[in-house]
């Protein structure tokens, strides 16, 4: 697995210029690549008048799926350097659709090249990104007594607490990355007289 990827912070549109051709650029975080065909189709319905509505998307954080499509520009004009675009910006999990309305000059290839890559990299640097790091998830296991202070000291010492259950005793949820793994118990039997239960289990990405 990645141990880290960037992905959009949110979904939004971004419009550009070109010798009077307008590029709007939707971006939108695309966990599946069905939500991403799902995204496309809905542009290509919003936008269905446009010129183009060519498109790109990245899924799995190791990129393992990776398509475009120039729809109806020359071939390698549009989706590829969108594809390229998203690539070189080490972003996963993201579609982005750049529909064009002609504006009446040709721009060539190497115009166009420049357009459908550079209105993805405005909407990503327009709309901000995010950095997910890979954490493996631990859970935690206190009685009450000492459960508030545990999550006290979690939150200020910028662990991140994924979910809290409480029962005969409590359980917390927490990410860890894999380097703070033998410190953390440390600190939490430290911290709860040795008293607290501690489970390792899968991985998952998190917000840094």
């Amino acid at each position: 697995m990645q141990d880290e990827y960037r992905t959009v912070a949110h979904g939004g549109v971004h419009e550009t210029e070109v010798n009077r051709s307008r590029f709007l650029c939707a971006l939108a975080p695309a966990a599946t690549e069905q939500e991403a065909q799902d995204f496309v189709a809905a542009v290509r319905k919003e936008h269905a008048d446009a010129t183009h509505n060519c498109w790109a998307y990245v899924i799995g954080a190791d990129a393992s799926v990776q398509k475009a499509s120039d729809d109806g520009e020359p071939g390698g004009t549009a989706g590829v350097p969108m594809l390229q675009m998203l690539l070189r910006r080490d972003m996963r999990y993201v579609v982005a659709v750049v529909t064009r309305y002609y504006g009446g000059v040709k721009l060539g290839a190497g115009g166009l090249i420049r357009a459908y890559g550079g209105a993805v990299g405005e909407a990503l640097d327009t709309l901000g990104t995010r950095t997910r790091r890979r954490f493996r998830l631990a859970t935690v296991t206190v009685d009450h007594q000492r459960a508030g202070k545990v999550q006290n000291d979690l939150h200020s010492t910028g662990h991140e607490v994924r979910d809290v259950r409480y029962a005969e005793a409590v359980t917390i949820e927490v990410g860890l990355p894999d380097s703070d793994v033998d410190a953390f118990k440390a600190w939490l039997a430290d911290v709860t007289a040795g008293t607290a239960g501690f489970e390792l289990g899968g991985e998952a990405y998190g917000d840094v």
